[in-house]
């Protein structure tokens, strides 16, 4: 058995695969970045190395530092988790060439597997459906525009080496072809180092389900069931479910069928996905195989009993698979979330920081928890800006997604964005419900969908002014002990006046929406008045509030709002701070500069572009206009709010 395991990655799959090799009685050594020195897996881990700067380029993608760290700590064997060196074939055979185990299947798999084109050809050939497109070698412009429209829109533009969404445009007409294709291009190239594309019929109103195998070297290969992964927002994975709604047993023999004999004809070792695309015929489509864990692999452990970290390493080790197909069993219903550092409010851009505060619910037996943080770290801006991820088990779908849902009202996080009140909101969406969502629901989701209702609003501007009362008539308290004459009526801090209580006023500001509230105190708190209307007196389940500076965080409303206590001093001091600018959204690098400094623009051209965590955000003009100043230049790493260019409407 492996006795030192080096983890390649970093975050909670880290953390993860630490958990279950430590189980297991092995040492475990941790990698990290110069910007993850302080990261909760390198605290957890055994050892740790020190691999690079921030960029992964320099760190985690850094192969030849990897192995120099095995080697200087006596590693026998490299997990790569997902990401990152996960699925690079040379990587794998390298740590093969260097005498070590490789946690995953062999190099000769991942090269026919991770060309999206070749992989295509091999399942064809094993007689697997795949979607009709265009997979071949001409990757002209021209080429690709006669193959598009063969084919017929809509069409779907994937990197040949791609994943996770990067390198992927839906076209919908033929006017937008090339546009497409050159951002595409762009974006895998930055992301894979290869800018191969492969065209594919769009086909809508599909789900996406994917099943869960294993293989050892010894011939034998398992389905562990499947997964339904369709809601997805950019064609990234945002909540997850094991098994599939709606599956019918014939169908789920025939799509484990089809990927065991996807597995087996490329001569599969460990933990690998098949991904399906499901239409609404029952029809079903090989999309593509992820040749290691897949992040959602926790899902399929709670359905099954299974610890697939344990399966891997021990595969990897030359044991033959624990269980045969007749002996896995399938029990109850698993739901995940990914829990992200984003603004749903802003486009979902990433919205890293320092997490100042974090609490999980601590009284659901049914809940697993996955994260590479705690409260005092940091949310990086150079990696995948995931906090956790967020899974419920029950015996019927229907309890995993409320105690999913109860779960996710009850987190308390500060510091980073977040996107709680997104998921919660897709959690109890009626097509999610019903299992009848398919992969363009997400996306289809206006910002008003899940907006705060009106209840909600008054619970959160409720238990907002009641704390901040609260808080209010503590400190007083406190100054009225440290007076000379704590019983002086001038130290009296109860709000009692000749005539009746005194009625405090406060002013509230939700979502750039200011709000007057007026309390009274009474002997169990605050009588209110917001905007005139009177509230009723809270119940006892009470919201939670954080406080931080200038701002309330509210949590237990259907998720979290940030409510700011109104200082009319500080509003107008930065009232003079407004400006006609466009300014970097997050931290990121300059990949595309199209205009110079007075040149004439129309509404909707494409000015800067700004790459962040390998995906690509247009910075476009609003109106017509008139470029005044260039700030930034190509290849230039910004800082969130960095002044990029001034424009000047036109007149």
């Amino acid at each position: 058995m492996i006795k030192k395991l080096l983890i390649a990655n970093r975050g909670e799959i880290a953390c993860r695969i630490m958990r279950t090799a430590t189980a297991m009685g092995m040492s475990t050594v941790a990698v990290y970045s110069e910007a993850d020195a302080r990261a909760l897996h390198v605290r957890k881990a055994d050892e740790a190395v020190c691999i690079g700067p921030a960029a992964a380029a320099e760190s985690y993608l850094n192969s030849a530092a990897i192995l120099d760290a095995a080697k200087k700590t006596g590693a026998e064997a490299i997990h790569p988790g997902y990401g990152f060196l996960a699925e690079n074939a040379d990587f794998a055979e390298a740590v093969g060439k260097a005498g070590l185990i490789f946690v995953g299947p062999p190099a000769q798999a991942i090269r026919s597997m991770g060309a999206k084109d070749n992989a295509k050809a091999i399942m064809a050939a094993a007689n697997v459906p795949i979607v009709p497109g265009y997979y071949g070698a001409d990757q002209s412009v021209s080429r690709l525009t006669e193959e598009a429209k063969n084919i017929g829109f809509p069409v779907l533009l994937k990197a040949a080496l791609g994943g996770g969404g990067k390198g992927m445009r839906i076209v919908r007409k033929a006017g937008e072809l090339a546009a497409a294709i050159d951002s595409a291009k762009r974006e895998a190239r930055s992301a894979f180092g290869d800018d191969r594309l492969l065209i594919e019929r769009y086909l809508t109103d599909t789900r996406h389900v994917e099943l869960q195998i294993f293989a050892d070297r010894h011939g034998h290969a398992v389905h562990l069931f499947e997964r339904d992964c369709s809601l997805q927002r950019r064609h990234q994975k945002v909540v997850e479910e094991a098994p599939a709604p709606g599956m019918s047993p014939e169908l789920r023999r025939k799509m484990g069928a089809a990927a065991i004999a996807a597995a087996q004809a490329v001569g599969y070792e460990g933990a690998g996905t098949i991904e399906f695309l499901l239409a609404p015929d029952r029809q079903f489509y090989f999309m593509e195989m992820n040749t290691r864990l897949q992040v959602e692999h926790p899902v399929s452990e709670l359905i099954t009993g299974q610890d697939f970290v344990e399966w891997q390493l021990r595969i990897a080790d030359g044991e033959p698979l624990p269980l045969a197909q007749s002996e896995i069993s399938l029990r109850g219903h698993a739901v995940e979330v990914r829990l992200y550092a984003e603004d749903p409010d802003n486009n979902f851009l990433p919205a890293p920081g320092a997490i100042a505060h974090l609490k999980w619910p601590d009284d659901e037996p049914c809940l697993r928890i996955e994260t590479g943080v705690e409260a005092g770290d940091v949310v990086s801006p150079h990696y995948d800006p995931m906090i956790a991820k967020v899974i419920s088990y029950g015996e019927t779908r229907g309890e995993a997604i409320a105690g999913l849902v109860g779960a996710l009202n009850k987190i308390e996080i500060t510091g980073p964005g977040q996107n709680l009140r997104f998921l919660m909101h897709l959690l109890t969406a009626k097509p999610f419900v019903e299992g009848t969502a398919n992969t363009a629901f997400v996306d289809g989701l206006t910002p008003e969908a899940f907006a705060l209702s009106e209840a909600q609003r008054t619970q959160i501007l409720a238990a907002a002014a009641r704390y901040r009362f609260a808080a209010d008539d503590d400190l007083q308290a406190a100054q009225a002990r440290k007076s000379a004459d704590p019983h002086s009526p001038w130290a009296d801090a109860s709000g009692w006046r000749l005539g009746g209580s005194q009625r405090r006023r406060l002013q509230l500001i939700l979502e750039k929406v200011a709000y007057q509230v007026f309390g009274s105190p009474e002997p169990d708190g605050y009588a209110l008045e917001i905007d005139g209307r009177k509230i009723e007196p809270a119940g006892t389940d009470r919201p939670q509030v954080v406080k931080s500076p200038g701002h309330l965080h509210v949590f237990g409303c259907g998720g979290p709002a940030v409510v700011e206590v109104y200082d009319p001093l500080q509003a107008a001091a930065s009232a003079s701070l407004s400006g006609s600018s466009f300014a970097a959204p997050m931290p990121g690098k300059i990949t595309v500069v199209n205009v110079v400094a007075g040149q004439q623009v129309i509404a909707g051209d494409v000015l800067v572009v700004l790459e962040a965590m390998k995906m690509e955000h247009a910075i476009v003009a609003p109106v017509d206009g008139v470029v005044e100043q260039l700030f930034v230049s190509l290849d230039e790493q910004v800082e969130e709010a960095t002044e990029l260019l001034a424009m000047e409407t036109a007149k």
